[in-house]
Parts: C-alpha cells; sequence; structure tokens
C-alpha cells in the first residue's frame, strides 16, 4: 500500500479540496455607501450608528452588529471591521464520492447502507443490519433524547426518510440575506451529510434501510449561513449571529464545519476574526452549549505562534480532527468474511489512523472518524471510497426536483458531528452537566490511540466509555 502522507497531499491530489478563499470588505455591492461590515459596540455606542446604515443582525450580546452601508459613517476609527468571508470547502468534505455502492463486499450482493457505516459499527451504537453479535450497544444506554443541537451549515434536508421528525422546523433559521428558508435551497448537501451522522434514525424501509445517526433521538436546529449563490461564502457576521442564536435557543452544542484556511499569524484579518469567536465562545459556554469545531482539512500543524487555523484554536472551541481506515471491504488484507467486514477486521489502516488531509496540533481536543483515502488507487476500480464515511445526501434530478439519498464524504466535516453528537448523548444523561463538564467527559473516556496527542488530543472518540461514565 501507498504512504499517505501529508506532504504528498500537499504537493497536490487529484481531488476537489479548495485553497484558501477569503474576502475582507467583500459583500454584494462594491460601493463605498454600501458595503458589509462589522460595528464593534465596545468601541461605539448604537445610539451613535447612523440611521442609513443597514443593521443586518444585532448581535449585540457580543457587542457586535452585521450592517451595510458606508462604514465611514459611523463614528470613530476603531469602530469598525471590514466583513470577512470563508467558502465551505476551505472546511468542507477533502473528499466525496456519489457513485453507486459496490457489490463485492461478501458473498450476498450490494451492502445495505448500514453494513457501510464502519464509523458507527466500531463504536458500537446501535442495532445495525445484520450486526454480527448481540452485545450491549451506546442505544440501549442512550439515544440522545431531550438534547437539540445545532447544524451551523448549507441547510438540512428534512425531507430525507432518515431526518423525518428530526428537524424543529420552527426554530431552525436561515442566516443569510437570500430569500428562501433554513432548508439547503441549492447551498449543497454538506449539512444533510453532517445531520445524517449526528442524529440519522435509519427509518428508510426501502430494500437497503437508511443510515444510522450517534444520536437518533436528539433534535437537530438547522441555522444555514451559505446560500446556493455560486461562489459566495459564509459572512462572519451571519455566522456569528447563527452560532449566538444556537445559544439562545438551548442548544447542547453547535456544530461548525466552516474555517478560514490555514494562514499567517499577521495576516490583517486575523485579529478580526479571532476576536469575533473570542467573544462568542465565551457567550456560549456561559449558556451551556459546547462549541464543536472540526480541526480543518489542510493537513497542517497549527502552531499559534507561526500560523493559525481559525476558529479552532480560539479558546473555548473543541477542534475534531479526522481519522479513517484503508482498506474497509477491499485492499491486500481483505476478507469476504461477513464477520470480519463489519467488524472492521483485515483493514490496511485502523479506523484510528490520522486522515491524510486532517490538520493536527496542539488545538485538537479529540480526534473522531472523518473518513480517508488511499490516494493512488482512486480510479482503479477498487471500492475506496468504502473508506469514507456514509450518510445522508440529497440529488437534484433532470426535472430539478430534490431527492434523497445516500453518498460519501471525508473530512474533518465529518469528524465534528460525531462529537456533536456525543455531546447529545452525554447532556441526555446529565442534563445539567456544565461545559467543562460535558468536554471532560468526552476527553477522559477516549481511547488512546498511536500516534499521540499531537494527531489526537486527549485520544480517539470512544462512546461506549463516554455513556457508561455519564450514567
Amino acid at each position: 500500500m501507498t504512504d499517505h502522507s501529508r506532504r504528498r497531499f500537499l504537493k497536490g491530489a487529484s481531488i476537489a479540496m479548495s485553497g484558501l478563499a477569503l474576502g475582507a470588505g467583500t459583500g454584494a455591492a462594491s460601493s463605498a455607501e454600501n458595503q458589509r461590515f462589522l460595528v464593534d459596540l465596545t468601541a461605539v455606542d448604537r445610539s451613535d450608528v447612523p440611521n442609513d446604515v443597514e443593521i443586518i443582525h444585532d448581535v449585540s450580546e457580543v457587542d457586535l452588529l452585521a450592517a451595510r452601508g458606508d462604514p465611514s459613517s459611523v463614528p470613530g476609527a476603531a469602530s469598525t471591521m471590514p466583513e470577512v468571508t470563508a467558502h465551505q470547502d476551505d472546511n468542507g468534505p477533502a473528499i466525496e464520492h456519489g457513485g453507486p455502492k459496490a457489490n463485492n463486499h461478501n458473498f450476498d450482493g450490494t451492502a445495505s447502507n448500514t453494513e457501510l457505516q464502519w464509523d458507527k459499527r466500531v463504536q458500537d451504537v446501535g442495532d445495525l443490519t445484520d450486526k454480527p453479535d448481540d452485545e450491549q450497544t451506546v442505544h440501549d444506554t442512550t439515544k440522545g433524547a431531550g438534547t437539540r443541537i445545532a447544524v451551523v451549515d448549507s441547510g438540512v434536508y428534512d425531507a430525507h426518510p432518515d431526518l423525518e421528525d428530526v428537524v424543529n422546523d420552527e426554530l431552525s433559521e436561515n442566516f443569510t440575506t437570500d430569500r428562501y428558508d433554513w432548508r439547503p435551497n441549492g447551498a449543497g448537501s454538506h449539512g444533510t451529510h453532517v445531520a445524517g451522522i449526528i442524529a440519522g434514525t435509519n427509518s428508510n424501509d426501502g430494500p437497503d434501510g437508511g443510515i444510522l445517526g450517534t444520536a437518533p433521538e436528539t433534535e437537530i436546529v438547522s441555522h444555514r449561513i451559505f446560500s446556493g449563490v455560486k461562489g459566495e461564502g459564509a459572512y462572519l457576521g451571519d455566522v456569528i449571529a447563527a452560532l449566538v442564536s444556537a445559544a439562545d435557543k438551548g442548544c447542547d452544542a453547535a456544530n461548525f464545519s466552516v474555517g478560514y484556511g490555514v494562514a499567517p499569524t499577521d495576516e490583517s484579518w486575523v485579529p478580526i476574526v479571532r476576536e469575533a469567536y473570542r467573544r462568542f465562545t465565551a457567550y456560549a459556554r456561559e449558556k451551556g452549549m459546547v462549541f464543536v469545531n472540526s480541526a480543518g482539512n489542510s493537513g497542517a500543524n497549527m502552531t499559534p505562534e507561526e500560523t493559525i487555523s481559525l476558529p479552532t484554536e480560539v479558546e473555548g472551541t473543541f477542534g475534531v480532527s479526522a481519522t479513517g481506515p484503508i482498506g474497509c471491504g477491499w485492499g491486500s488484507n481483505h476478507d469476504d468474511n461477513e464477520e470480519k467486514w463489519l467488524t472492521g477486521d483485515r483493514l490496511e489502516e485502523p479506523t484510528t489512523q490520522p486522515a491524510f488531509y486532517t490538520n493536527y496540533g496542539d488545538a485538537v481536543d479529540v480526534s473522531a472518524a472523518g473518513g480517508n483515502a488511499d490516494l493512488d488507487v482512486i480510479g482503479t476500480g477498487v471500492p475506496w471510497y468504502n473508506d469514507l464515511v456514509f450518510s445522508s445526501i440529497y440529488t437534484t434530478d433532470e426535472n430539478g426536483d430534490t431527492v434523497a439519498g445516500y453518498g460519501w464524504k471525508a473530512g474533518t466535516s465529518m469528524a465534528a458531528p460525531q462529537v456533536a453528537g456525543a455531546v447529545a448523548l452525554v447532556r441526555s444523561l446529565r442534563p445539567d452537566a456544565s461545559v467543562d463538564e460535558v468536554e471532560s467527559l468526552i476527553q477522559e473516556t477516549a481511547s488512546d490511540a498511536e500516534e499521540g496527542e499531537t494527531y489526537h488530543g486527549a485520544g480517539h472518540l470512544d462512546l461506549e466509555r463516554l455513556v457508561t461514565a455519564a450514567e
């Protein structure tokens, strides 16, 4: 097998992953009188903001306003900050596959959907199709009932059979300035995939069944921060408003899979982004909400002295790196034995192997399943995509209709929702646990992994140990 080195990836792999795509002070209009910008309420009185400045979001809980107009009309040189945008691909899936399933995983034909969920099987999450033993599962203890998780992302397609009755449509909200609701509306299936990892109910009664989430009885609040406009990113003001609102709505965790790339610490936009998230994380912790953030897909060592990955490195953020197997149902070690397939045996690399793309370093609190890939076998006919994370998606047919489906994605975006689901499990057992207590439980019960703290932080997420400790 090949060496799955980050160096080789960074030199250039034929994978859909964008580089840094930021805009400072960019907006829908370019005139000085109609710019998007932020107002810092610690530097100017709200009453001094002119009436002709449009307030898009009032986030005075963290002393910020997201505004549009002429920033020079607001008194005080330090009272306004340029908007910063981040594109989903900066911290979205590093790799994905939406094609048909292979039919050669064992002797009984095409795999059922849950058979492809190695991430749930290795954690003994629930009673999955053809599960080869009768031991107790995580879901025998809790399925996350009574909890609420915000998915701050591209929207959630709630008509998916595994997400019906999961999304709270009254609390869900669109934080962009487009005219649509909180569903994807052309913004992509990233948020739907994430929601399935957290809360998929395995309710599809079709021949292949559905997919199962970590906490299928939790409630999802969809906060959409991306629009369907091609190339348009998420404005910082929209993002902070969405995150603060999630805390105000009593969410136990906010799952966040958006980043700003890895950049030198002296970039002009870094203090703006860092300060906005610093204020938010302090507020979220006061409100009892865990902020779960994907560590990023640049394959970089996060070293705050020289480079920074935001918001992962902001104090109060729970950063998650990604791991994944190589050779799940294929490879030189593959065995057609059904039990070995289902239990993740006969792998080239274990499910705890750091993914080729994951960021790593001091800002990682734990690692979790995000998917992996052997870049050299893509296109050779083997089902390499089995090593990615399988979850709910949607597609659009030739008539423009939305169709529920399933697909593979990999990225720290897929690792973070594993932890967000874990927060739901803990809070269902300990509703009054503080943010510090929840985070400590997840870290203290994490399993040791070979590569140590650099890639895994306190360790690799271990749901069985977690729910046992939380009982």
